[in-house]
């Protein structure tokens, strides 16, 4: 990064974490659409709920193995021109995805193609630039940008299923490329002039950064990772299959969205919350905290058997909501705060690969647990057990890593 990028000022800065939640939020938002269109796919073509979450878990897989390349690319180039290539790709997987007529079409466009794009909008992207300019409050900026996740979230749903009800899944995926492709250069132009435009600064900086090898033989690398696996297993193994699980206890399908929607928009609120508190009482406590919120959201979950039980479906809703997305910033506070430096971006990167197995098993899991049992209750008690396993092994980061070599 240029010493002048190094300048920015104080408004500037501002702006640019703003940025990043609203590109963050628009890539999040076509992503997480896919929960409504797997319904659509099975009424279209008869797809078994196993086979048509295929498409979701090869996209975390896709999304983890590629967040080093990304956070290569956006240590070298910044996120302008990775904004640029991400939104070019991801409006061309959803305008194609208008054309599947098949499950391995599906499995291609969205799980590899669109991963990609989406990729190219997502955190890993914004991290780095925003941890040089956030450092006493790191864990409120990165909060910040995370919340973009359950914001999208929020009104992802609900937005895309009256679409898919009045223009059909076709119609809906083809009107979300074109808007992806009006909104690719304004939000590329928001980060006008944070392009990597020399290697100067960062190889005077080099000898007192991190190196992803040097990260790597610490056990703090690796429990990061773990806490990654653990937490996209225990949230995907609900958050994908949510709606399906509602709809088939016998709620209205435009209700539940507008229930699931509404309690995650408190996500919005709850991660900035929890991320901020994070400064303050630690990157540890401020994560088990969440990963309770999160558990008592799920076990409310499994207490609902009719379609009548409107109050705790809404408290599954809120307190699961509430809290997702919320150990992201704790996480990505923490990577920085342990392994700071101009190759932080691919540090992240490396590390985000956890989170991409875990989401990828978690939604496959919940899928093949209902085909075989005909329900997601024991999807929604192995979810309980890996946010356990995740606080234990997030407890464990207490202590810094001593030797760095």
């Amino acid at each position: 990064m240029s010493d002048q990028a190094d300048r920015l000022s104080p408004s500037r800065t501002w702006i640019l974490l703003g940025a990043a939640f609203l590109t963050f939020a628009v890539g999040a938002a076509l992503m997480h659409s896919y929960a409504v269109f797997l319904l659509a796919f099975i009424t279209a073509f008869g797809w078994s709920r196993a086979e048509v979450s295929v498409a979701y878990s090869v996209s975390q897989l896709v999304s983890g193995w590629t967040s080093p390349l990304v956070g290569i690319l956006v240590d070298r180039l910044g996120p302008r021109r990775l904004i640029l290539m991400g939104g070019t790709v991801l409006a061309a997987g959803l305008v194609a995805s208008s054309y599947a007529t098949e499950l391995w079409h599906m499995v291609v466009l969205y799980g590899v193609v669109m991963t990609l794009g989406a990729n190219c909008l997502g955190l890993v992207v914004f991290v780095p630039l925003l941890s040089r300019y956030f450092v006493r409050n790191r864990g409120m900026a990165v909060a910040v940008v995370q919340s973009a996740n359950g914001f999208a979230r929020a009104f992802s749903a609900p937005v895309s299923t009256v679409m898919v009800s009045e223009l059909g899944w076709r119609g809906a995926y083809l009107w979300q490329g074109a808007f992806m492709a009006v909104l690719i250069l304004p939000l590329a132009a928001l980060f006008r002039g944070t392009d990597t435009q020399r290697k100067s600064r960062a190889d005077r900086q080099a000898a007192d950064g991190w190196s992803v090898r040097q990260a790597m033989r610490t056990p703090h690398f690796w429990l990061l990772t773990l806490v990654y696996v653990f937490t996209g297993l225990g949230s995907f193994l609900v958050a994908l299959h949510q709606l399906a699980f509602a709809v088939d206890i016998g709620f209205d399908p435009l209700y539940a969205a507008g229930v699931l929607g509404a309690g995650a928009f408190l996500s919005l609120p709850g991660v900035i919350i929890t991320g901020t508190v994070s400064d303050y009482i630690g990157r540890e406590l401020s994560a088990v905290l969440t990963y309770g919120t999160s558990i008592i959201g799920v076990a409310c979950g499994m207490l609902i058997s009719s379609p009548d039980q409107h109050v705790m479906l809404w408290l599954h809703s809120c307190f699961f909501g509430l809290t997702w997305g919320a150990r992201g910033p704790a996480i990505t506070a923490k990577a920085a705060d342990l392994f700071p430096g101009p190759n932080l971006g691919t540090i992240l990167g490396v590390i985000s690969i956890g989170t991409g197995m875990g989401a990828a098993g978690g939604s496959w899991m919940a899928g093949l647990v209902f085909d075989l049992t005909g329900s997601y209750r024991v999807a929604f008690g192995l979810s309980i057990f890996f946010y356990v396993c995740g606080s234990v092994a997030f407890w464990a980061l207490r202590r810094p890593p001593a030797i760095r070599t």
